[in-house]
Formats: C-alpha cells, sequence, structure tokens
C-alpha cells in the first residue's frame, strides 16, 4: 500500500501559451487539480504515492490513467464512472498574473460518497493529504474527506491538509468555518499566506502561524516569491525563494506541498523538506502547465546546491 494518499479531483488543463504569428490564442493540453498535482510531485521526489478519487470513463480520464502509470501512482483507490464526465479548466495569463475558468459541475469526482472511502487504504497509509478543494467541489465530497480524515485519525496516520482556497466553489463563511475545522484535526496545515488573509484577515505570515498553530501543530505558510515561514509551537524558520526565470506559477503551491510529504516520508526535518520543497515550486514555475514542469529530485537537488542569485 502506499505510504501517501493524496485525495481530490483531477482535472484536464488547458493552458494559455504565446499567441501564434496570425495572433490567434493557443492552449497547450495537460493535467491538473491540486492534490493530483501533489502525488506526483511525491511521486518525482520518490515517495510511495497513491490517489483516491473519480473520474470518467471518457478521453480526459484515460489520460489521467495513463499519466499516473507513467508516474508511478497507485490508481488502485481511483473510480471510474460511466454516468459522470473528468472535470476539465482553463488558465490564461495577463499582466496580473494567471487566472482560472473552470467546468466542473457534476464532474466524477463532485459524486465521490463518503460510502466510497477506502478504508482499508487510508489505515495503511502513512500520510493523508486534502485541500479545500477537495471540500468544495460538493457537499457528498466534502463529506467524504472528513470520513477519510476521520479513518486516519482513528488508524494513527498523519493527516496533511492545503487550504486551495477557491472563492467561487463556495461561500466564504462556509470556507473559512470548514478549513478552520479541518485544520484542527490536521498534523500538518499548508496555507498559502493569500488564502489565510482572505480567511482570517491577517496579512502577516507570522501571525497566521500564530493563528494555526492553535489548531495544528506544524504550520507552513507559503509565500510565493518570498519563500514560505515553517512554524511549530517551539519556534519557526524563514526559508528563502530561489530565483528562477518564473513563467507560470500555476500547480507551483501543490508542488511544495508534494514534495514537503515527500521529504518529511524520507525521515527530514520540517525545515529541511521545506527547503527541499520550496526549491521544487521554484523550478515548477519555470514552465507551463501543472504537471510537465515539476521537477525530479535531481533538478531540485541541483539547484538547492547552486550558488544564491545576488
Amino acid at each position: 500500500m502506499p505510504d501517501l494518499l493524496c485525495m481530490g479531483e483531477p482535472m484536464l488543463e488547458f493552458n494559455q501559451q504565446p499567441a501564434g504569428p496570425d495572433g490567434r490564442r493557443l492552449y497547450l493540453e495537460g493535467h491538473g487539480g491540486d492534490t493530483s498535482n501533489a502525488a506526483i510531485a511525491a511521486a518525482r521526489s520518490g515517495a510511495s504515492v497513491g490517489y483516491v478519487t473519480a473520474i470518467g470513463h471518457d478521453t480526459p480520464g484515460e489520460s489521467f490513467m495513463a499519466l499516473w502509470a507513467r508516474e508511478g501512482v497507485d490508481t488502485t483507490t481511483v473510480i471510474r464512472r460511466t454516468e459522470a464526465p473528468t472535470g476539465i479548466y482553463f488558465v490564461s495569463h495577463d499582466a496580473a498574473g494567471h487566472h482560472f475558468t473552470f467546468y466542473r459541475t457534476g464532474s466524477a469526482a463532485a459524486r465521490y460518497r463518503p460510502e466510497e472511502v477506502p478504508e482499508a487504504a487510508i489505515r495503511a497509509a502513512r500520510i493523508l493529504h486534502l485541500s479545500g478543494i477537495s471540500q468544495a467541489i460538493s457537499d457528498s465530497a466534502c463529506d467524504a474527506a472528513f470520513r477519510a480524515i476521520e479513518l486516519a485519525r482513528e488508524a494513527g496516520v498523519k493527516v496533511s491538509y492545503d487550504t486551495n482556497l477557491r472563492l467561487r466553489l463556495w461561500p466564504a463563511a462556509r470556507a473559512a468555518a470548514v478549513i478552520h475545522a479541518t485544520i484542527g484535526m490536521a498534523d500538518i496545515a499548508l496555507p498559502s499566506l493569500d488564502d489565510a488573509t482572505a480567511l482570517t484577515g491577517l496579512t502577516n505570515a507570522d501571525a497566521v502561524a500564530d493563528c494555526y498553530l492553535r489548531l495544528c501543530p506544524l504550520v507552513l505558510v507559503k509565500c510565493g516569491a518570498a519563500g514560505c515561514l515553517v512554524a511549530t509551537r517551539a519556534g519557526r524558520t524563514r526559508i528563502p525563494a530561489h530565483r528562477v526565470a518564473a513563467v507560470d506559477a500555476t500547480g507551483a503551491g501543490d508542488t511544495f506541498a508534494g514534495a514537503f510529504l515527500a521529504r518529511s516520508l524520507a525521515g527530514d526535518p520540517p525545515e529541511e523538506a521545506a527547503r527541499y520543497a520550496n526549491a521544487a515550486a521554484a523550478l515548477s514555475t519555470t514552465g507551463y502547465g501543472a504537471v510537465a514542469p515539476i521537477p525530479r529530485e535531481a533538478e531540485v537537488r541541483a539547484l538547492l546546491r547552486a550558488p544564491a542569485s545576488p
């Protein structure tokens, strides 16, 4: 059984590319979905990983099954549905950054139910990883996520949680209530500073850490180009970002999560795992799409050995 189980919704991705000579808008087909991205990032860094989800019996679903097979992600706990599709999304880019348009209503993953949660696989894992999106896509998916967390806690399996706030999916009050309740059930919390500001009104990473350490013993505040803050109740460490030629930040936070969990499973202390994850996340921004630019361990180690940029 895999050491790390990630749970959520995979989505086929169409990522906007620079316009062609005739000015037409072009899109690169790829794969996305936050916890699927995290699973692949963990697998590329050497972890034993499985995925818990439902996908359609359709072309995007087949594409994901082929992707996970190539990446070594176990699909024993992937359900295939004939009555519901695999979700898709589009990424566009402008001077303000990257923007998402989703087509996921009624998707196979959104129809996931608590009774479909794979109890044996969760009990056999070492870490269960979920996100706010895993819960936001539907009420039944939210209930299933809580069921998975309950099983993990009963079995002594650690719970990792990335807030990944998407206010288009659910009302702000419900999002805050569910996300904060879940952080209170987690062993590892992975909020971005932007998410935390929207959820709490706090704009300082240390204040966010203070807030969430009341709920969870290990908090990693992802601060984008400013790096991250690793905080426990015993102390905290700021880890600076790496300077890279970034072109697309899609999936960078997911890469951070997967890389951090892979190194945690390998025995690294939180600060060292976060240094590795910071480098992996930076490298993931140097190409287009969520999955293709996710680095492998050798690439991350090379960046960590490189002299710091002035």
